[in-house]
């Protein structure tokens, strides 16, 4: 797909549901008993991949346009699968899912594309495995395929070597099916949206500063959900608004949890001009954005901060490339697992498109304020990556070519034509 520079960037646009929060929707909901009832569910390929893999353990799972209908199992409800769970892309859906099946009284392999099969499950293998899971690496590489056979759980207190979501929520997980109390130590606090969810549908979850705990067996019960817009993919168009000269974006109904709105702690640092309307601060909080152009300049981004904007890093050296003076970015080595290495592709583009970016072991050093210009790039199958470019492309001089540009489908299945009503 081809991108120009932009001449004008305004109106509204309204954000797709957060994807963090639609996967765990269809999950508890399937766990719980009665009916869950979502609205605002992100119809990505990644929550797809969800849904699917929870019918084919017997859930009844209606999906609509206007809403989700999970008629849940209960807590040892589900039943074996009669074939592999494909889990596509999405390695929320794999590491959380983990967690379930370990506490099953039956055997499932996990598998997913080329990117799932490159991606770090050593991370989870360990605690679950410490709490009596049987997890096996089909490849022996610590990948997916994952062999998971269902075992009695034993509650432990894990000490997370990584500030991950995903970690957390794989043992808290398994903890709901353990012999007593689970806990989880991080050494950042990760996005929490299985500690507010878990205890919307009923579970004893409590949270003190970076431990969050879990007592087994509880009783779910279907909820209804509301799932706000997903800041992540808002971010694409926050970094727009402060870039593209003379751009107004009013981004609807965004969620703005703590653990998750790094973002705007990055872009208000930097000199960005966004203000928050219609707060709204009932379960997961909500805003609008009211985002204009702005005269952004470099800072340090590091430590503490990072788990709140990994996923941002890409368009957020997007940023950075138009920021006046350096911005240095540490402690991301994270990016290095994810769809793609997203360190070392931001890096080999946005030097393409004339940036002065060097990378590093854990992040990169953008020297921003240079000029920049069109120039071919691969999404390397990477959803942040393709938006990424396509915003860098509102400020370049000539086309942008992306290759493999509609892998955007996996989280915001109307990027583009967001993007084009905002830049006509």
């Amino acid at each position: 797909m081809k991108f120009q520079k932009a001449s004008v960037l305004k109106g509204e646009v309204t954000i797709p549901g957060d994807k963090s929060i639609s996967h765990r929707a269809v999950m508890f909901g399937s766990l719980a008993e009665g009916t869950t009832e979502v609205t605002n569910f992100l119809q990505g390929a990644d929550c797809l991949s969800t849904i699917d893999a929870f019918r084919k353990m017997g859930v009844e799972i209606e999906n609509t346009p206007e809403k989700i209908l999970i008629h849940g199992r209960g807590l040892h409800g589900l039943k074996a699968p009669s074939s592999v769970l494909d889990m596509g892309n999405s390695g929320t859906t794999t590491r959380l899912i983990s967690g379930i099946l370990a506490g099953q009284t039956f055997e499932s392999t996990l598998t997913g594309d080329a990117s799932i099969q490159k991606r770090p499950m050593r991370r989870i293998m360990e605690p679950l495995s410490m709490m009596g899971a049987k997890i096996v690496s089909v490849n022996g590489n610590d990948c997916a395929p994952l062999c998971i056979t269902g075992a009695p759980l034993h509650g432990i207190h894990y000490h997370s070597k990584v500030a991950s979501a995903q970690v957390k929520s794989a043992v808290l997980l398994a903890g709901l099916y353990a012999d007593g109390e689970t806990s989880v130590t991080e050494p950042a606090l990760s996005r929490n949206h299985t500690e507010i969810m878990l205890r919307c549908f009923g579970a004893d979850v409590s949270a003190e500063d970076k431990t969050a705990k879990i007592c087994p067996e509880p009783h779910l019960q279907g909820q209804k959900i509301h799932v706000p817009g997903d800041i992540s993919s808002a971010a694409y168009f926050i970094a727009a608004g402060l870039i593209v000269p003379g751009a107004e974006i009013l981004i609807k109904n965004v969620g703005i949890n703590p653990t998750r709105d790094g973002i705007l702690k990055v872009a208000k640092e930097m000199g960005g001009n966004i203000t928050l309307l219609n707060e709204n601060n009932d379960g997961e909080p909500t805003a609008d954005l009211l985002v204009k152009h702005s005269h952004l300049h470099g800072i340090t981004i590091e430590g503490s901060l990072i788990p709140a904007l990994i996923d941002e890093l890409p368009v957020i050296n997007v940023m950075a490339a138009c920021a006046e003076g350096t911005t240095i970015i540490r402690d991301a080595a994270e990016l290095k697992v994810k769809e793609s290495n997203r360190i070392d592709v931001m890096v080999r583009y946005l030097s393409a498109m004339g940036c002065d970016i060097t990378g590093t072991d854990d992040g990169m050093v953008i020297v921003g304020g240079r000029p920049l210009h069109g120039t071919e790039v691969d999404s390397h199958s990477d959803h942040r990556i393709a938006m990424s470019f396509a915003i860098a492309s509102l400020i370049a001089e000539g086309d942008t070519k992306i290759k493999g540009s509609d892998v955007v489908n996996i989280s915001y299945p109307d990027f583009y034509k967001d993007f084009s009503r905002l830049t006509q």
